[in-house]
């Protein structure tokens, strides 16, 4: 086989292979400048729209997302209309939610000096940001886009939190880098977590999919930074604190203290105070 053979081999696979995936894969770009504008007129940080074109504003970004579905899923006989409405009818709710993140990150945090600068600034509460644009998307039974909308955050500030984890509010990243929350992670309200936390699975396997894989976490706990907690039936008892560079794979009753003190997990069980 001559390279010219060769060549023409390589370049109709590759038209094959791209067409089927590029049928069933929405635009990286689009999805991320689509993204961008969203988050924008949610938070204006170059300059404030006119109050006349905030209606402007939504409308053509309502347009892009319903663009970007079409683009893939026409084919599929999904409602994008009715679920680009959907998730813009959430839209004032999403927003209700993240401001109390940002004023949560802002009251625990003493280097911060508004809820503004966190808004504008902090990396935790973008990744916290995209979570839960991305999050109701996945609701929305939406496939693909919210994968590159999280992996996009994960790129831009080291926090990766899958789409499909369920988090509460308020919720507090502080620093954030290497901060990793899988699929089925359950995170309930006014928890806060820091660099280098990871809520993983115990186990990684095709056939485990539909399982619940990852950790509980209930209300009211902090988790501080390197710490490793995993496992699908590990529940994290609420009003808990978890010290750094702890390693868990069992649960942690309520009101509970753990700390990694000379490389041994030392549990208190004496309640917070």
């Amino acid at each position: 086989m001559n390279k010219s053979t060769n060549t023409q081999s390589l370049i109709g696979l590759l038209r094959n292979t791209h067409h089927a995936e590029w049928e069933a894969t929405p635009s990286w770009h689009d999805a991320v400048s689509w993204l961008n504008d969203l988050v924008h007129f949610l938070f204006p940080s170059n300059h404030l729209p006119k109050k006349s074109s905030y209606e402007g504003i939504l409308k053509k970004n309502q347009i892009d997302l319903e663009n970007i579905l079409l683009s893939y899923l026409e084919p599929s006989g999904m409602d994008i209309e009715g679920v680009v409405n959907d998730f813009y009818s959430s839209l004032e709710g999403i927003y209700r939610n993240l401001r109390l993140d940002a004023s949560k990150i802002f009251e625990y945090d003493p280097a911060a000096t508004s809820v503004n600068e966190v808004i504008v600034s902090y990396p935790g509460f973008y990744a916290i940001t995209v979570y839960r644009i991305a999050n109701h998307l996945s609701r929305l039974d939406i496939p693909v886009l919210p994968r590159i909308l999280s992996e996009f955050a994960h790129g831009k500030t080291g926090v990766d939190i899958h789409p499909d984890a369920t988090i509460g509010v308020p919720f507090m990243i502080d620093h954030g880098t290497g901060i990793v929350i899988g699929a089925t992670t359950v995170i309930g309200k006014n928890v806060s977590i820091y660099q280098g936390v990871t809520l993983g699975a115990l186990q990684v396997a095709k056939d485990l999919a539909e399982t619940k894989r990852h950790p509980t976490v209930e209300d009211n706990v902090i988790i501080y930074a390197r710490t490793t907690i995993l496992g699908g039936d590990t529940i994290i008892g609420t009003n808990s604190v978890i010290g750094g560079s702890v390693f868990l794979t069992k649960s942690v009753e309520p009101n509970s203290q753990v700390f990694n003190t000379h490389q041994l997990r030392i549990l208190v069980k004496h309640p917070v105070v």
